[in-house]
């Protein structure tokens, strides 16, 4: 494996990856060539802030698996480009919760008590005890919107100061609010409640430019605000006309739409607490989220195991292990419908059906491992699990998923089915995972058949009369090609029967053999490949 690490990040995170054995690990300060050249046949690329990771970055990298962001945001990398290329990008979230929150409570005090004013004034020579009065935090009430790890951080250390937490957050339980001392309410209740208000949300159309004329005049007169969140979560146009009739009583901030804010109208009012966006910048947040990162991108490179990415799902280890066989089963189980499928025609629709435990999972890492298993024999694009459903998405295929939680009848409790639709044909395959890990094909279409999904294989729909096993095992034997398993499904009708074989071979089987097994009466059709 090789690890870039295109930006400087702390010293025991380098040691982490330098660490395992035959891994080679550049810093950014070994890239003589530059950072496309290094990347060449580069596995994962590290980065903060600083390095721009556009599309021209990762099309230099044919390699790259994974990019760890060390920190939250994820605007110096191009997502789509990623995703297209199927390259998971992971972030930090809550590495650096206790130093944003801690910020936070920072700035908190610097407006309740006028602590930049105070040492201004001060330094001037002044000395204004009278004008400098300030308030405490006790007893006030203070506002959090987005209870993620920061949020919660922010909520505990309110606690201390005996204030009073109200917020939003339609992603958190009741139950766990009450138990955090925490009240639950809707937005426009916490904007009209608040002494203080704290944003902790990420940018989203939903939250940008929250914080404007109309949620400002839901709040009480003199309320403050502290934003460590994102600069665009305010109107600043509104704020500081807000500031300026004292609607607002004082905004601390971290950040702006613009950084560094070369234009803001908020930097010239005096009730304003500037930050140049450094509450996640503490000795202990920066070793913290370099440490996470380097840790997650091992567990990726090692094991799979996805964490915290932005792109596509992400599972603990534990979850991931439990997922793993179905995830492989998903895959086999597409590679082998779009094998047995004639090619002739063009993808139309991807089904997957989840029957059993599994249907109560997210099951969206197993969608995209049937769909990457179909795209890989049809696109040239090569498809994973990162970006299989933006292939098909981008090739107009429809994907549907279908779900029962019924346990399933037959030798598996735990059924994934697939259905492949295309121009010319339909067909379905079902598997499950038996002994614990064995992946088998347990039915073809509406005929049962059970076969153990891998190797080399050859496919066979035939006429259900007798000879024909015999047939194909006489041609087989007679080119040498060994038979490991032989498999037969049957159709229940009665008039015009027809039966599937799958045949495990322990080497592929010549074309010229399968074009005689073609040329059999019985033969309907004939496929070879292998899993």
């Amino acid at each position: 494996m090789k690890i870039v690490i295109a930006e400087k990040v702390a010293a025991n995170a380098v040691q982490l990856l330098k660490d395992e054995a035959d891994w080679t690990v550049l810093t950014h300060d070994q890239l003589p060539g530059g950072l496309e050249a290094a990347l060449a046949d580069a596995d994962a690329l590290i980065v903060r802030s600083a390095v721009d990771v556009n599309a021209q970055v990762m099309r230099a990298a044919r390699k790259l698996r994974v990019i760890g962001r060390a920190g939250v945001g994820v605007d110096n990398i191009d997502l789509e480009a990623a995703t297209k290329a199927g390259i998971a990008v992971m972030n930090t979230p809550g590495a650096n919760a206790v130093a944003v929150a801690e910020h936070t409570f920072a700035l908190m005090l610097a407006l309740a008590r006028h602590l930049c004013r105070a040492d201004y004034t001060t330094r001037a020579g002044k000395w204004e005890k009278k004008s400098l009065q300030g308030t405490e935090l006790r007893g006030k009430t203070l506002g959090i919107v987005g209870l993620g790890r920061i949020g919660m951080e922010v909520a505990r250390r309110a606690s201390a100061f005996d204030m009073k937490v109200i917020a939003h957050d339609p992603f958190v339980s009741a139950t766990l609010a009450r138990e955090k001392g925490i009240q639950l309410a809707e937005l426009d209740q916490v904007f009209a409640s608040a002494d203080y208000l704290t944003l902790h949300v990420g940018l989203t159309p939903q939250t940008d430019g929250m914080i404007n004329e109309k949620s400002v005049a839901q709040m009480k007169k003199g309320v403050r605000i502290i934003n460590c969140a994102r600069g665009e979560l305010l109107d600043e146009a509104a704020v500081a006309a807000a500031l300026t009739s004292k609607q607002i009583g004082g905004i601390a901030l971290d950040v702006f739409t613009e950084e560094p804010p070369k234009h803001s109208p908020l930097l010239a009012l005096e009730n304003v607490i500037a930050t140049p966006h450094i509450a996640g910048s503490t000795n202990e947040a920066q070793d913290a989220v370099g440490v996470q990162i380097a840790s997650q991108v091992r567990e990726y490179l090692k094991r799979g195991v996805i964490q915290n990415a932005v792109n596509m799902p992400s599972i603990d280890h534990q979850q991931y292990t439990q997922m793993q066989p179905y995830i492989a089963l998903a895959e086999k189980l597409g590679a082998f419908l779009a094998n047995i499928v004639p090619a002739s025609g063009s993808i139309q629709e991807i089904s997957i059906r989840y029957t059993g435990r599994i249907a109560e999972w997210n099951t969206e890492l197993i969608r995209n491992a049937a769909i990457q298993g179909v795209l890989n024999q049809r696109v040239a694009e090569r498809a994973n699990v990162v970006n299989a459903a933006a292939i098909a998405q981008e090739r107009g295929i429809q994907v549907h998923e279908g779900k029962k939680a019924d346990a399933a009848s037959g030798s598996a409790a735990d059924v994934i089915t697939v259905l492949l639709k295309t121009t010319s044909d339909e067909r379905s395959v079902r598997g499950g995972i038996l002994r614990g890990s064995s992946l088998r094909l347990l039915g073809v279409d509406a005929i049962d058949i059970e076969v153990p999904l891998g190797g080399n294989l050859i496919y066979l729909r035939n006429r259900d009369v007798p000879g024909v096993i015999g047939k194909v095992g006489t041609l087989l034997g007679r080119h040498g090609v060994n038979i490991g398993n032989f498999a037969l499904g049957r159709s229940c009708e009665k008039d015009g029967a027809e039966a599937i074989s799958v045949v495990q071979v322990d080497s592929p089987a010549p074309e010229e053999v399968l074009q005689e097994i073609a040329r059999l009466p019985e033969v309907h059709e004939v496929r070879g490949f292998r899993l």
